[in-house]
């Protein structure tokens, strides 16, 4: 078992001076009992701590964690609370909050996924607590006072397996986002699921579920699964695909013409293609990584509406432009918007519509001018269109070149462009300066010497004043300026 934080440590040991007893639960439990079975657990948990305290009332918790910091209440009911340690308390590897809680007594009252009661209760048993949990492999409690792990539903062997178990099939089914945790987490451990627990997934009703917690668990299953693919292909078993995403069911059966994809349908070749792009994100920050993985997700929306053989091959010309349709109702189902301050939902848009402009260009290549990349730089990032285009020429069967992809990348990092368009020479307030009075000519001569510079006919400041003097020269002589 690795080392403990020592501020966890110092936690557990005042929960257990004052008569409580302090557990480290969930996943990282989990990844630590995987590592000690010599079996990789997916990514790790980068210094995620959740503790489960026994035997010590809710408001004497909260003076224990009060000692350690800014203490926050999430939970009135259940006890839930983050810890911020103070800066001098945390080590190197702590993350800025520590979840506990208090053992949850759960009862639903109602339909859906919110339709729970939840209480907290220090003096529940061990068994009662961890028989709330989803999967075997998840109900595992250690102490890291003792050194011990509590495994009472055989997650450890069910860990060797590489299996994920239901815990108790009666309150499984009470809790619909579990199948989109089965999904993920099969993917993320690289785990089958049993049959029961695998039919049970079959018959549950998923049209509670929001947004919010359908992304959560589609955004862990894209950022944490080395092989996005294994949890889609569990997705699609599991009835996921059919009952909320339609427009992946779509892809499914649609064919494609064999000299270019061997592999097969386009569901196919988008399993392919976003395994590859996982691997072309690494180093990006994560709202790169998701524009770039849901932009491959999404690429080839379009294909279903414009498939069809004409002469004898199967073409689906203009696909990209139909695909973005299809890609704004998938990210409306998600509800992703902005991410960091971050457009992702437009970044993902703009990668679907152009991520054949690679090829084009290069296609083209002695008649596409600089304009055009910087042009283009003003839509998306090239950077992240390279890695999509990738993804798409790399995620099929047969020896494919990225030799359209290379040169497109580095044309862009040649202009400069490769994350963001050129910064405009002139400024409003160059025209002011001028002796330009504010109105909307303002802005009808920067956009025009804007376009001369990204053609490449502006190359400096004293160029853009000349070129917007004469602009205003020509405009007073239309008589569009006084």
């Amino acid at each position: 078992m690795e080392t403990i934080d020592p501020l966890v440590l110092d936690l557990c040991t005042s929960v257990r001076d004052e008569g409580g007893r302090a557990f480290l639960v969930g996943g990282r439990v989990r990844d630590l009992e995987a590592l000690r079975l010599g079996r990789p657990a997916g990514v790790p948990y980068d210094g995620e701590y959740d503790l489960e305290v026994y035997h010590l009332p809710a408001d004497r918790l909260a003076l224990v964690l009060g000692r350690f910091g800014e203490v926050k209440l999430v939970g009135q009911s259940f006890a839930v609370y983050k810890l911020v340690p103070r800066s001098s308390s945390a080590g190197p590897d702590l993350r800025t909050e520590i979840d506990v809680s208090l053992p949850r007594r759960d009862t639903k009252v109602a339909s859906g996924h919110r339709g729970f009661e939840i209480l907290g209760d220090p003096d529940l048993s061990l068994k009662e607590a961890t028989r709330r949990r989803d999967f075997t492999v998840n109900a595992m409690l250690f102490d890291p006072l003792t050194g011990e792990t509590i495994d009472l539903w055989g997650g450890r062997e069910d860990l060797r397996a590489g299996v994920l178990r239901a815990i108790d099939p009666a309150t499984f089914v009470e809790d619909s986002l579990r199948v989109l945790r089965a999904v993920q987490l099969a993917a993320r451990l690289r785990f089958t699921i049993e049959p029961l627990t695998e039919d049970l997934c079959r018959r549950i009703d998923l049209s509670d579920l929001p947004a919010e917690r359908i992304w959560g668990e589609i955004e862990k299953l894209l950022l944490r699964a080395g092989q996005p693919s294994i949890g889609l292909h569990w997705a699609d078993r599991l009835g996921v695909i059919r009952r909320l995403f339609p427009e992946l069911e779509a892809l499914k059966g649609c064919p494609q013409e064999p000299e270019w994809h061997p592999e097969g349908d386009v569901w196919t070749h988008t399993l392919m293609a976003i395994d590859v792009a996982r691997k072309e994100v690494e180093g990006l920050p994560k709202e790169k990584t998701l524009a770039i993985l849901l932009a491959v997700l999404c690429h080839d929306f379009g294909k279903p509406a414009t498939t069809a053989v004409v002469d004898g091959r199967i073409r689906s010309y203009e696909h990209e432009e139909a695909g973005i349709g299809p890609t704004r109702s998938f990210l409306d189902r998600l509800n992703v918007r902005t991410l960091h301050g971050y457009d992702l939902r437009e970044q993902v848009i703009q990668l679907v519509a152009h991520h054949l402009t690679p090829s084009h260009y290069f296609k083209n290549r002695d008649r596409v001018g600089d304009g055009a990349f910087r042009r283009l730089a003003r839509k998306l990032e090239p950077d992240l269109l390279y890695r999509v285009s990738r993804a798409d020429c790399l995620g099929r069967t047969g020896d494919f070149s990225t030799e359209a992809q290379e040169w497109f990348i580095g044309k862009a990092r040649a202009l400069s462009v490769e994350s963001n368009p050129p910064a405009p020479f002139l400024m409003g307030r160059h025209l002011l300066e001028m002796g330009l009075r504010p109105g909307p000519a303002i802005g009808r001569i920067t956009r025009a010497v804007y376009e001369m510079q990204l053609d490449g006919r502006v190359t400096s400041l004293d160029e853009a004043r000349r070129e917007a003097l004469r602009l205003i020269e020509a405009e007073r002589a239309d008589g569009m300026l006084s």
